[in-house]
């Protein structure tokens, strides 16, 4: 084979794996706890509240934003797309859908936190009204 033929192919795979690289650096866990959802808020990741209205007036985590799971699809371009998004509900099981729903639409920096706003109380951390 001609050296050019192989100089391609060696740039080809260098750029293949330098947009793996980066794609995945931008890729957060599929889960993250308690913990680590509070973290993310304090350094500026957006918390994404998937429950009813009902729900988030009895209590939610301040600067989170609200968007009820049955509207999210029709609301996508509400929500950033260079920024990590946490997704939240009342158990985590809603997050979970919602998470879903994002990465369909092309999201990739966004995770859900388990346990819910549940286990965000449980853990003691604010909530406002």
């Amino acid at each position: 084979m001609p050296l050019v033929v192989w100089i391609g192919l060696a740039a080809l795979v260098a750029i293949g794996a330098a947009v793996l690289l980066l794609r995945s650096a931008n890729t957060l866990p599929a889960e993250v706890d308690v913990a680590r959802a509070y973290e993310m808020h304090t350094q500026g990741a957006l918390l994404l509240d998937v429950r009813t209205q009902d729900e988030w007036a009895e209590g939610h985590i301040a600067g989170s934003l609200l968007i009820p799971l049955d509207d999210l699809p029709d609301r996508l371009n509400e929500l950033p797309r260079d920024e990590d998004i946490v997704v939240v509900c009342r158990s985590g099981n809603r997050s979970k859908e919602g998470t879903a729903i994002l990465r369909d639409a092309g999201f990739d920096r966004l995770t859900c936190m388990t346990g819910g706003i549940q286990a965000w109380v449980a853990a003691g951390y604010p909530v406002e009204q």
